[in-house]
């Protein structure tokens, strides 16, 4: 294994009402943070797990309807919090990054992507696909915006559904991808919340073992309570019965102590692992 270590950022945030991402909420609007994942591969080279806000989403959705992703979650978000300035504190620049792993193609995980040109960019095909489809109207619907995907992305793209199948200790998760071979880094597909989406466990040489789990549960409340956001939110996004069989698994992760999920909305897991060096 030859992750050195992971480390957690959080760029930038919006804020939606409680109630939408979990059913009983209160209808006040509390914040989500965008965490992302910086991977220190000692033989790959750094690797990102998605890329949080960028500047590049107020420019995606100043047209109609795109704009509509924007009232519905309103975005808070600095040149300070980019993962650009963030990286320098690890003297690393954007052409360093050799790997992005993009959970899913929503527009608050993919909106830096295309600041990082020289990235292989690790995804699902079916994901990659949906960006392709249907209406603007609809696309924006389902949280996708297609200026966000590079030009290029064919052409880096390594689709998590061709890669190698390993098998997984980690039940009820039995396999999963191994992205690079060497089982430092293993793709695990989390049907529901929307189409090609997955998550990455990293198993460093030190530090804990994480399980990033994209949107698959929007805090660690949501998995260890075992409480799915309503119905009118899921099937909006994705399918809702998947999405609830995925979280009921997360939900027997999580009474194991050798993991630590990483959702990339949960503002206790920023307090705890943001900034943590």
């Amino acid at each position: 294994m030859t992750v050195t270590r992971w480390h957690l950022l959080q760029v930038g945030s919006c804020r939606h009402p409680e109630m939408m991402a979990r059913r009983g909420g209160h209808l006040c609007p509390v914040d989500f943070p965008a965490l992302v994942g910086l991977i220190l591969h000692a033989d790959f080279g750094p690797i990102l797990f998605d890329t949080g806000y960028h500047r590049r989403f107020f420019t995606a959705t100043d047209p109609f309807p795109e704009r509509l992703y924007r009232l519905a979650t309103p975005v808070q978000y600095a040149d300070a919090d980019s993962v650009e300035a963030q990286l320098a504190r690890f003297n690393l620049s954007v052409g360093d990054i050799r790997g992005v792993f993009v959970s899913h193609f929503h527009g608050d995980h993919v909106a830096g992507l295309r600041d990082f040109g020289a990235a292989r960019i690790f995804c699902a095909r079916a994901g990659l696909d949906r960006t392709r489809q249907g209406s603007r109207f609809g696309r924006v619907r389902q949280g996708l915006l297609s200026a966000l995907t590079p030009d290029d992305i064919d052409a880096r793209a390594t689709y998590l559904e061709a890669l190698p199948v390993t098998s997984l200790d980690l039940c009820p998760f039995t396999e999963g991808a191994d992205l690079l071979g060497d089982g430092s880094l293993i793709a695990v597909e989390l049907p529901g919340h929307c189409p090609g989406h997955w998550g990455l466990i990293v198993r460093p040489a030190e530090g804990p073992t994480a399980f990033f789990i994209g949107d698959a549960a929007w805090s660690l409340a949501a998995i260890t309570d075992n409480v799915p956001p309503p119905a009118v939110t899921t099937a909006l996004l994705g399918e809702t019965r998947a999405y609830r069989q995925t979280l009921t698994a997360l939900n027997a992760v999580s009474k194991s102590a050798a993991v630590e999920i990483i959702p990339s909305h949960c503002p206790v897991t920023a307090a705890k692992w943001v900034g943590h060096e």
